[in-house]
């Protein structure tokens, strides 16, 4: 139950509380923050052929021109991978690395801010990497993805044992260097930054002076976000599964959905 009593999985809640939110001018500069994968894009066992619903594509660009209004996509891929599939209207900012990167999307292009690693960070990266190599290695459909602050051993395409044993030896490799891990779904990243989803997003609330946030994810790596913001915003959980959000939609055709009668009710 949510504090004004309506069920988490009750399907009309979130867009109940949404437009109610439209409605309350004084709740500006708003930021409407939202994961990709499995959010706005269906999850899809290629990571590469994954792409935001068309219905969803739509609903961001009207939520972009409502004066007062931040997008902001908040995700687990690569800064560039995000930028390249994320179809989002000029202005939109993008997080990704769990929080480890932010840009944002400029008329020409993707504005990024740099990552700085000191030398020391760089040579725990390049351990970093070589663990997760060694965990994937022999192991069907593992594999290791390498980015500016992090590797990300991946498991979706990898039979369950392979997938477990690959798992497991991805987190003792975190431990045994003493950085952070992050396990989502079918992925560990390990990054020589602590950052999470969560911080990433608050530091993005203070510079924008927002008095409300929207955040929908699916992911366990959302669960930081969601039990960041404050109990007067509003989180969405997209999906099955245990959650703090305080609502939920049963899919990204549904948040879709949701998220196109925001705009129309902003409007």
């Amino acid at each position: 139950m949510t504090a004004g009593g309506t069920r988490l999985d009750d399907d009309a809640a979130a867009p109940a509380v949404l437009t109610r939110l439209a409605r309350d001018a004084a709740r500006r500069p708003l930021l409407v923050a939202l994961d990709f994968d499995g959010t706005l894009a269906p999850l899809v066992d290629d990571p590469d052929a994954s792409r935001a619903l068309p219905a969803a594509v739509d609903a961001l660009r009207a939520l972009a021109q409502v004066p007062g209004v931040t997008l902001a996509l908040v995700s687990g891929r690569s800064l560039t991978d995000l930028h390249r599939r994320a179809e989002v209207p000029v202005g939109t900012v993008l997080i990704g690395s769990h929080g480890g990167e932010r840009g944002r999307v400029g008329e020409h292009g993707l504005i990024h801010e740099p990552i700085q690693l000191d030398p020391e960070q760089d040579a725990l990266l390049v351990r970093v990497g070589a663990g997760l190599q060694r965990a994937a290695r022999g192991r069907n459909g593992v594999w290791v993805q390498h980015k500016p602050a992090a590797a990300v051993l991946h498991t979706r395409l990898a039979e369950p044992d392979d997938a477990e044993a690959a798992t497991r030896e991805g987190l003792a490799v975190a431990e045994e260097l003493g950085v952070h891990a992050i396990h989502g779904k079918d992925v560990v990243e390990v990054s020589v930054l602590t950052v999470t989803k969560g911080t990433a997003l608050q530091q993005l609330r203070a510079d924008l002076g927002a008095a409300a946030v929207v955040y929908a994810g699916d992911d366990t790596t959302d669960e930081h976000a969601f039990a960041d913001l404050e109990a007067t915003d509003v989180t969405v959980k997209v999906g099955p599964g245990g959650t703090v959000a305080r609502y939920r939609v049963p899919d990204p055709e549904a948040l879709a959905e949701a998220l196109a009668g925001f705009a129309a009710a902003l409007a």
